[in-house]
């Protein structure tokens, strides 16, 4: 153990939250965040610069509409020459990266596709592709090998789910889905000056193909999001741009697929940690919501969020004053112990469990009915299945920390 997870050491801010920065802290951060929560539940790094841990000062600022997220306007003053990358200027053209007005209409324009409604009719679709998938697993381990439970289920069932929404090609879906991955390095910023590389060169691949999906679309409409959208830019392109038009396919796709496929993952590994609740999702039907809802808390697939200050405003008795940047650990506010007894314990029995995973206020995460709806249906199938779903080498996770979650997990599908 080193002084900086050591519980009984008290280390500074700046050196808590630099390790953050390393990939030994990206690959357990939890007790980086109880070393930043010893020095408040909002506190400065720097002049400017506010750190955020407590579960209510995160929600304040998410709903306080003087805290903006970054837009175009704030990576010009802040990182000069970010245009320069394609990936960073596909995601601010995008409702994720946008403020009111702008923000209100990118999410109209996609919003009724995730109507609570059509949500609920995609309930045997989801099945019908987690069924598959399930059939693909026991085919590939039916000899003993090892399967890789993310490589083949938990990344693959979003991924159908949200092409299938958007009218992507079947065969083109692992590519989506490695491509997506590729770019979603973005959003951890300028750290890794390689990989943000690789993100702009998986960009343009993506808008080249979403670019001719687009002209194919308007020659042959279909029943899919890609030819509705389609249709909105080409009526009103004041409504959605060229650019937002592409923003929005990636934001859609992205978000529509990596973070529910770390939710699927984080949410098996846990079941297999603790046979009880393997068992439980077998056989309790109405266990899987609360369950989905405590692997938010305790394992949330987003760890991290920003704001800046676009006028003085104050979060539960700390100034902000304008031009402020905030970082929001979003899962550390999940383990605030004012907040949630006994945080470091994954109970799904846990009474009034309301992570902040998906965000709160203008930005709640628009999926997030998809989200919970997949994750609930995919692991009590996935255990229903195979009750002797067992891990054969511990997980192994992605080195990210903005959006963090397993890279493998190998599994014997048979005890």
């Amino acid at each position: 153990m080193s002084r900086l997870t050591d519980p009984g050491e008290q280390v500074s801010l700046k050196e808590a939250f630099a390790e953050l920065g390393t990939a030994r802290g990206r690959q357990d951060p939890y007790p980086l965040y109880e070393a930043i929560r010893n020095h408040g539940a909002a506190a400065w790094l720097k002049p400017g610069r506010l750190v955020v841990t407590g579960y209510e000062e995160c929600d304040r600022a998410l709903r306080d509409t003087r805290l903006h997220v970054q837009d175009a306007a704030g990576y010009d003053a802040t990182s000069p020459g970010w245009r320069d990358h394609s990936s960073l200027r596909a995601f601010t053209s995008s409702m994720l990266y946008s403020n009111p007005p702008d923000h209100t209409r990118l999410r109209a324009v996609a919003g009724f596709a995730f109507t609570p409604p059509k949500i609920r009719r995609l309930r045997s679709v989801v099945e019908e592709m987690a069924d598959r998938l399930l059939d693909r697993m026991a085919r590939l381990g039916a000899d003993g090998s090892p399967v890789d439970l993310i490589a083949e289920y938990a990344s693959r069932l979003p991924v159908a789910v949200i092409s299938a929404m958007l009218g992507f090609p079947e065969e083109d879906q692992v590519w989506f889905r490695d491509m997506a991955s590729t770019v979603a390095v973005s959003t951890d910023g300028f750290g890794d000056p390689a990989a943000l590389e690789r993100a702009d060169r998986a960009m343009d691949d993506m808008t080249a193909y979403f670019t001719d999906l687009v002209d194919r679309r308007r020659r042959d409409p279909r029943d899919d999001l890609v030819t509705l959208l389609t249709q909105t830019h080409d009526d009103d392109p004041r409504r959605l741009g060229h650019d937002e038009l592409m923003g929005t396919l990636m934001v859609l796709l992205t978000a529509g697929f990596e973070t529910t496929s770390f939710l699927i993952g984080h949410g098996a590994m846990l079941a297999m940690e603790r046979s009880s609740l393997a068992g439980r999702l077998r056989t309790e039907p109405d266990f899987a919501p609360a369950y989905v809802e405590e692997i938010l808390r305790f394992e949330p697939p987003v760890h991290v969020t920003s704001r800046w200050a676009a006028a003085d405003t104050e979060l539960l008795g700390t100034s902000v004053p304008a031009g402020s940047r905030l970082t929001l650990i979003l899962a550390a506010a999940n383990r605030d112990p004012r907040r949630f007894a006994d945080p470091a314990r994954f109970d799904p029995d846990r009474p009034d469990n309301r992570p902040l995973s998906f965000g709160a206020g203008g930005h709640f995460c628009l999926g997030a009915p998809l989200a919970r709806l997949e994750a609930a249906l995919a692991l009590p199938r996935l255990f229903a299945r195979f009750p002797g779903l067992t891990a054969t080498k511990p997980p192994v996770y992605r080195d990210r920390w903005v959006v963090r979650g397993l890279d493998t997990l190998p599994v014997a599908i048979a005890a």
